[in-house]
């Protein structure tokens, strides 16, 4: 077996090797690869899957392989041989792109108790069930301990031990493929976690030319980049190729530093590109994005840099100031006139398009060309990981507003024009929160998050005993999700009120009209309205806490779905809606 590591300062690699019944293994120096490039090594040996080796640079300590596909000790052992040939893939189907989909995110480690692959597999009937399309997998490269959001992660070739490694996510994507989902994995380009982080004393996996949330940035245009470049764009691949994944999402590119001619992100959906055609199944990059800046999803044809979608917070918080009221950070903007805000983001895409950001203090975006940019391009939600676990107590939606306001929030993401993306529990109110947790093994590191958190809500008035201790295994477990109660009073009716708008939307090819400009809205503002037509479809929100006249414009033929019960409005085509309660109707 061929062993390679790129190590361009190296004056010395050695390949540390141990076989399943050889305590002390071997060792053998590696040469200079001319054919493979510039600051390679390589060199052959005996190896099989399961083969534990590692690399030591210049004499110092043996590291896990920048490329390991396994690492069974954790982020700092040694990594493992991984032979893709051994699994036997039952599913082989075409795929499944992203125009009419509905995604649904979920985090391995707190979908089930058990947090495992396996597990989550097997709940992906109920996924099937409810109508969604992909389930979109949250970061699972290896982190320090057990549990994480996972992206805190590194070795973005490998799959995290304890969810179950590599062929527990093979049985994941053949399971999902089975019942006839998608699957989509969160991957992270933009930094790796602090602890375990050994590509440092490889070569310039990193620069201090530009800098991050994080720290330095990863090296994506200093010397060295081509590598660097190559390196995450052939992990990107080895998903969608060995794992057979059907798309990626991109955490944060915003912090992807590069000022070269030909942007990274333009070469990776270039190379996403060649691999669908390669394969002949679609494949796909979801973005996120917080520049709103339309290029990010305009065709590389076109100028843009080819994502095929991106995550729109616009929606979001639109939706999220609408019901809830909070008014805090970045909801203010949108909380003004969020009736506004909502028919303008249903609209247009982007609520700032070269706006005054007052959360920023200064203009942001910019406008969406909708003749050029189909809707599903664009993702929609009213919860995610971020947008729940960045509160400092992780709730949910439901703690925050009643069964008919998470009812009309749902309505307005999935039949409105953008690609619909749900949060795992979101779609029967669970009364579980999502809290933010770690298990650092780094006593120093883990005191260090602890206290930062703390910290910085402290800054907006929470007391620190409020705010959960990220390390405290209790913060995970109160996370993980309660099934049993899916089937009990508010939140079975939820689900069946999710269930029935992911039916419909399937089943109008109306609520999949991709042209942004199609959709006509009006409101009232001190009403606290919103009514939209998507081709014969007419849509009506009510978020007052009071009956409101709602003038649809043209007879009603029929009602297609009703959060309260309502009647058909006369000739006039007025439409009384119940308080906090929505409508769904179609025209003659």
């Amino acid at each position: 077996m061929q062993f390679e590591v790129w190590a361009p300062q190296a004056e010395q690699v050695t390949l540390h090797i141990r076989g399943a019944e050889d305590e002390q293994g071997t060792t053998r120096a590696l040469s200079r690869d001319p054919y493979r490039g510039e600051g390679w090594w390589s060199g052959q040996t005996e190896a099989v899957d399961g083969t534990r080796y590692g690399f030591a640079i210049d004499g110092g300590p043996v590291l896990p392989d920048p490329r390991s596909r396994r690492q069974p000790e954790g982020p700092d052992g040694l990594s493992a041989v991984v032979d893709h040939k051994r699994y036997e893939w039952r599913s082989s189907g075409p795929g499944r792109g992203l125009v009419g989909a509905v995604l649904y995110e979920l985090h391995v480690g707190t979908y089930t108790k058990e947090g495992t692959l396996d597990a989550a597999a097997g709940r992906l009937g109920d996924l099937a069930d409810l109508g969604v399309t992909h389930v979109e997998l949250m970061p699972l490269c290896p982190m320090p301990g057990r549990h994480g959001w996972g992206y805190d992660g590194v070795a973005p070739w490998a799959v995290h031990e304890p969810y179950g490694g590599p062929e527990a996510l093979k049985r994941f994507v053949d399971s999902a493929h089975d019942h006839g989902l998608g699957v989509v994995l969160d991957v992270v380009h933009n930094h790796l976690g602090p602890s375990g982080n050994h590509l440092p004393a490889f070569g310039p996996y990193f620069t201090d030319t530009h800098h991050t949330p994080w720290g330095s940035a990863i090296n994506l245009d200093a010397p060295g980049s081509d590598e660097v470049r190559a390196y995450l764009i052939g992990s990107a691949l080895a998903w969608l190729r060995d794992y057979r994944i059907d798309g990626l999402r991109l955490d944060a590119v915003h912090e992807l530093h590069d000022r070269r001619a030909l942007p990274f992100l333009e070469e990776l959906s270039a190379a996403v590109d060649a691999l669908a055609e390669e394969l002949g199944r679609p494949l796909f990059l979801i973005g996120e994005s917080d520049l709103g800046d339309p290029r990010v999803i305009t065709p590389r044809s076109a100028g843009g840099l080819g994502l095929h979608a991106q995550w729109n917070d616009d929606v979001h918080h639109s939706v999220h100031a609408a019901v809830t009221g909070e008014r805090r950070g970045y909801y203010g903007d949108f909380a003004r006139q969020p009736m506004a805000a909502l028919a303008k983001t249903l609209t247009h895409g982007f609520f700032h398009d070269g706006t005054y950001s007052t959360f920023r203090g200064r203009h942001h975006g910019r406008p969406l060309d909708r003749s050029a940019v189909p809707a599903h391009r664009l993702l929609a939600y009213t919860q995610t990981h971020d947008q729940v676990g960045n509160r400092a107590q992780g709730e949910r939606l439901g703690a925050l507003v009643g069964p008919g306001l998470l009812a009309c929030a749902a309505t307005l993401v999935l039949t409105g024009p953008f690609t619909p993306m749900l949060f795992m529990g979101e779609e029967w109110a669970a009364s579980t929160p999502w809290q933010y947790f770690t298990d650092h093994t780094d006593a120093a590191l883990a005191d260090a998050v602890r206290k930062g958190r703390r910290r910085e809500f402290a800054a907006h008035g929470w007391a620190e005993a409020d705010v959960p201790d990220p390390q405290d295994p209790a913060t995970r477990e109160r996370s993980c999700l309660n099934w049993e109660e899916r089937e009990t009073g508010h939140h079975a009716r939820v689900l069946a009120w999710y269930r029935e708008l992911i039916a419909l939307r399937r089943a109008r090819p109306d609520l999949q009209e991709p042209d942004l400009a199609a959709v006509k809205v009006a409101y009232d503002e001190r009403a606290r309205w919103i009514a939209y037509r998507r081709g014969d479809l007419r849509v009506a929100v009510n978020l007052s806490d009071v009956p409101v006249s709602i003038p649809l414009g043209r007879p009603v033929a029929r009602l297609l779905a009703a959060w309260e019960p309502v009647e058909l409005p006369g000739r006039d085509g007025v439409l009384t809606v119940p308080a906090e309660s929505c409508v769904i109707a179609v025209a003659p």
